[in-house]
């Protein structure tokens, strides 16, 4: 099946169906993001590794505050 096949039965489907389905997808594009998250914060050499290192040597060094007293009301 052809992307452009897929798109014409989606567009014939029943508002609810095609709501539910926009859902689905959102979902499933969510978790694969965070997914890639988790590994470049987590793995050593990803994208996120040396940003991680540095807060938390920060937090080890006292220079980070609670979330909490950085809030504004």
């Amino acid at each position: 099946m052809t992307v452009e096949a897929i798109k014409e039965a989606i567009a014939e489907l029943p508002e609810n169906e095609r709501h539910s389905l926009a859902t689905w997808l959102m979902e499933l594009e969510f978790d694969a993001w965070d997914k890639q998250m988790v590994k470049d914060f987590s793995s050593p050499g990803g994208r996120g590794a040396a940003l991680a290192q540095r807060v938390k040597g920060d937090i080890a060094a006292g220079k980070a505050r609670p979330f909490e007293e950085g809030r504004r009301d």
